[in-house]
């Protein structure tokens, strides 16, 4: 690891997330639900190149954002998973999306996500946080819970078969 340019917590968060790709990284992992490298490469749909996306997977490790578990399935193949600290930044990512929707030219098939957690607001990101600590960290899940994953999912869904039919 690098040295700190400082204590504050802002730089010591954008020295671990201030990259292009990082926050990136977790996103796909995170809201679509992608676990191994290829999964990862091929629908980027940022376009991120292999060796860039390798770089950020084994900082966001070494940095305690993801794991990486041997797939049973394939001995040469990894199951990236998000750790408790990448989990917490679900937040943030609500509060990104929600400026990004007020400020930017964003398109409505990539920001219903984002609309949908705005509007959830923390209740919904309590319960996301929950399903992902049972998703990626082995938690049970409770009686009754939501399945956010598959909410945003479906939106998301639902808007890109809109556009496509017209």
């Amino acid at each position: 690891m690098t040295s700190q340019r400082s204590g504050c917590p802002i730089n010591l968060t954008l020295e671990v997330l201030g990259d292009r790709w990082s926050l990136i990284v977790i996103r796909d992992v995170m809201f679509g639900n992608r676990r191994h490298f290829r999964e990862l490469l091929q629908n980027s749909e940022e376009g991120i190149a292999s060796n860039i996306l390798a770089d950020r997977l084994k900082r966001l490790v070494a940095h305690g954002l993801l794991s990486r578990a041997d797939d049973p399935s394939h001995r040469q193949k990894g199951v990236y998973s998000l750790t408790e600290p990448s989990i917490q930044l679900v937040p943030m990512l609500a509060m990104m999306g929600a400026w990004g929707r007020r400020h930017r030219p964003v398109s409505e098939d990539l920001s219903i996500r984002a609309e949908i957690l705005e509007r959830g607001g923390p209740d919904l990101w309590d319960a996301f946080m929950a399903e992902l600590r049972v998703i990626h960290l082995g938690a049970e899940r409770e009686a009754g819970a939501r399945d956010v994953l598959r909410e945003l999912t479906d939106a998301y869904l639902e808007v890109k078969a809109r556009m496509a039919t017209g």
